[in-house]
């Protein structure tokens, strides 16, 4: 099937999600969420629910397969926590630097973090209904570093650099092969 996929309709119009997707589905055209579509409120407990609720909205509203993920960070020092809020984790209106920094005043330096992504694919036409997990395991930075990513990666130290480099110091190529995203793209291909 994956020889004939060309195009898939991400359910985001998030730009550096649909630029990350662009990255690692090479080959595939990835279309976002069209403007006069709403996006579905978020209302899962889990990435599975809050991506499967993205994904079906998007599959029904265009009669079209359509992918959609939901990630957050887990912070070991906060019980797992902001989770699936990652995203509203300083209030639902908040910026992704209010997010950052109040997960920087409550979890201690050198404390584990896992990046959680899982992607849901909904198929109108067969039915289709399937998720994919990627999990990347890492450190708290002492303090953010790097310009490149978006979110929380000035302060995710990927588990096994020696280094001390955060995911927002590295290039796209080191990023997409070890990140959550990655992962759960990779078996998105595989599943394809």
């Amino acid at each position: 099937m994956r020889a004939k996929l060309t195009k898939i309709l991400l359910a985001t119009r998030n730009d550096h999600k649909v630029r990350e997707f662009e990255r690692l589905l090479p080959g595939i055209e990835v279309e976002p969420l069209p403007a006069h579509l709403d996006s579905p409120e978020e209302t899962g407990v889990t990435y599975a629910e809050n991506a499967l609720i993205k994904a079906r909205a998007a599959a029904l509203a265009t009669g079209r397969m359509a992918v959609a993920d939901d990630s957050g960070i887990e912070a070991a020092a906060l019980n797992g926590a902001p989770g699936v809020y990652s995203a509203r984790f300083a209030g639902e209106a908040a910026t992704d630097s209010e997010n950052l920094n109040l997960l920087i005043e409550r979890a201690p330096a050198g404390s584990g973090l896992e990046y959680v992504c899982v992607i849901a694919v909904v198929d109108p036409t067969t039915g289709l209904e399937r998720t994919l997990e990627g999990r990347c395991a890492g450190a708290m930075a002492s303090s953010p570093a790097g310009g490149g990513g978006f979110g929380y990666d000035p302060v995710f130290v990927p588990a096994g650099r020696d280094d001390g480099l955060t995911m927002a110091e590295l290039d796209d190529t080191e990023k997409d092969a070890i990140s959550h995203r990655g992962i759960a793209a990779r078996r998105l291909l595989d599943a394809l």
